[in-house]
């Protein structure tokens, strides 16, 4: 870093450094404690850093009985979370070499649970780089996500074991460390409880943090790993405008849904980490657990995908009813598109409590819709959070007036600098192309009207798959939908929709039909629409669409 560019992030950081004090005061990460326990925690602070290691070590200084992970095993307190993490770093460094120069890296592919935080833990505390691999990879997709990294040792939970060997036939594979598993495994076996146990010298203080590799998707092509070094000046400033407009709070509980190796359910552990607030986790999403996980536990915060908010309000109102949710202050949504719809009846069912997030793999948080925006203008992801900008650029990279589609570009410490393996995205004035095409409307909110690799040109129109999706979702009868362009030889190209309709519901194409062309111009309306039983998606919500292209192919209605 240029030493003018040093300069423009201080000044940066110190603009924010007010606001970003009462954020943390209002959050309670920073209020009165006794002297032995503020010592310890400014002390782990200069040690570790503001990392995710030294998020949880000062939260467990501050607030050692606190609740730090609740699952369907039990709970884990700060000062017990803290523990097994310095434990099993020693033990991974001396018995795997984790850590170690550029060869050390550690990968997990675990679903969500207390194991999975604790990896993350110990390649914070051991300043390696942390690969989070994708539950939902086969063989190949997982041999091409390790290839770039070459990991010392993969935490993993049990059930994926032969994706990994799969993977890694080779005798020079990674150490295996597992995670979660049913049964006690056989002696020899490297498991997490085993490594604790085991402990290790005494560690220093990492030199430099670990780089975290979160993968793309791969929904439309391989898997891409992004890398970024944590700063916490990135950080301030979508943290401060997070915490000013969500208010979670230390010992609040948040309910989080999503796979936590994705960018969206990280991001809120980290947060709950750094406050000292408790994450409640399950291994797999289900609605009703959702509901009696924020009953139970009381708490103020659900993070959850589209999809999961989707299977939410398709529980009957009875089923919804039977659930006390009146703690819950604030639900946030991202990972994929919400439909206007959606989040219009979410905010009926549950309150003026929604808030939709956007974001990408390599630029990190980008914009926020609260409810009030929300209920404004349904489809709106938002703002800029503080420290981060947003442009609409048209074709020679000029901006363009309020509603008029161009690229979406976002600018803010936390885009990352280059794919592993080399390449990287398009730059445009500090500012990145985050791969959208949208719009701002006149009270500058951003609306996303779909990828630019899925717009078609039908008839000589500009046609996007997710306004249709958008139609679809607000269909009474349907729990599901999802779009993609299929060649036409009178147009050049089509949509083809897939939908799902709900149990116990029936309609017919036809009747679709007539509901969307009361809605939308003849040519967004799609050539067929074929029925299924579920649309194939990832395990943050995002539609495969090669998946889709697929059933598209065969004859007759799936």
């Amino acid at each position: 870093m240029t030493d003018s560019a040093k300069l423009a992030e201080a000044r940066a950081v110190a603009g924010l450094a007010l606001p970003a004090v009462r954020a943390l005061v209002g959050a309670g990460a920073l209020r009165p404690l006794p002297p032995r326990r503020a010592l310890r925690a400014l002390g782990e602070a200069r040690a570790l850093g503001l990392g995710a290691a030294g998020g949880c070590a000062v939260s467990a200084a501050r607030d050692p009985h606190g609740l730090a992970v609740i699952d369907e095993r039990g709970a884990v307190t700060f000062a017990e979370l803290n523990a097994r993490a310095e434990r099993i770093a020693a033990a991974l460094r001396a018995e795997h070499g984790v850590g170690l120069g550029e060869a050390g890296s550690l990968a997990v592919m675990c679903r969500n649970h207390p194991g999975f935080v604790e990896a993350m833990l110990t390649a914070s505390r051991l300043g390696a780089d942390l690969l989070l691999l994708n539950t939902d990879f086969p063989g190949p997709q997982l041999a091409q996500a390790l290839a770039p990294h070459s990991p010392a040792a993969i935490v993993h939970d049990e059930e994926f074991g032969p994706a990994l060997d799969a993977a890694e036939p080779g005798p020079t594979r990674p150490a295996r460390v597992l995670a979660w598993h049913d049964e006690e495994p056989a002696a020899g076996v490297s498991t997490l409880d085993r490594l604790a146990a085991a402990g290790g010298p005494q560690l220093p203080a990492p030199a430099t943090p670990g780089r975290l590799v979160i993968l793309s998707s791969g929904t439309t092509g391989a898997p891409k790993g992004a890398p970024r070094q944590p700063s916490a000046s990135a950080a301030l400033g979508p943290l401060t405008s997070l915490l000013e407009q969500m208010r979670p709070r230390a010992r609040d509980p948040i309910v989080i849904g999503p796979p936590v190796f994705h960018g969206f359910g990280l991001a809120f552990l980290g947060v709950a980490l750094f406050i000292g607030a408790p994450v409640v986790l399950r291994r797999r999403f289900d609605p009703q657990w959702a509901l009696e996980a924020i009953e139970r536990h009381r708490a103020t915060h659900l993070v959850g995908v589209p999809v999961m908010l989707q299977r939410i309000l398709g529980l009957s109102a009875a089923e919804r009813a039977r659930r006390d949710t009146s703690s819950l202050r604030a639900v946030a949504s991202a990972g994929a598109p919400l439909a206007p719809d959606v989040a219009t009846a979410f905010m009926d069912a549950f309150g003026e409590l929604l808030f939709n997030l956007y974001g990408s793999t390599e630029t990190g948080f980008a914009s926020v819709a609260g409810p009030a925006d929300l209920r404004a203008a349904p489809g709106t992801v938002g703002r800029a959070p503080r420290g981060t900008t947003i442009a609409v650029l048209d074709e020679q990279r000029r901006p363009v007036r309020s509603g008029t589609v161009g690229t979406v570009f976002v600018g803010s410490g936390l885009v990352f600098d280059g794919y592993a393996g080399g390449g990287s995205r398009e730059v445009v004035g500090g500012m990145m192309n985050i791969g959208d095409l949208g719009h701002l409307d006149a009270a500058g909110r951003l609306f996303v009207d779909g990828r630019e690799d899925d717009m078609i040109l039908s008839g000589g129109e500009n046609v996007f798959p997710q306004e249709l999706e958008d139609v679809l979702a607000g269909h009474p009868q349907l729990a599901d939908a999802a779009v993609i362009g299929v060649e036409d030889p009178d147009f050049g190209q089509r949509l083809r929709a897939f939908v799902v309709v709900r149990d116990g519901e029936a309609v017919t194409d036809e009747e679709l039909a007539a509901y969307l062309r009361e809605r939308l111009a003849r040519y967004k309306l799609p050539r067929e629409i074929r029925f299924l039983d579920a649309i194939p998606r990832n395990p943050t919500g995002k539609v495969l669409k090669r998946q889709l292209r697929g059933v598209s192919a065969r004859s007759g209605t799936p």
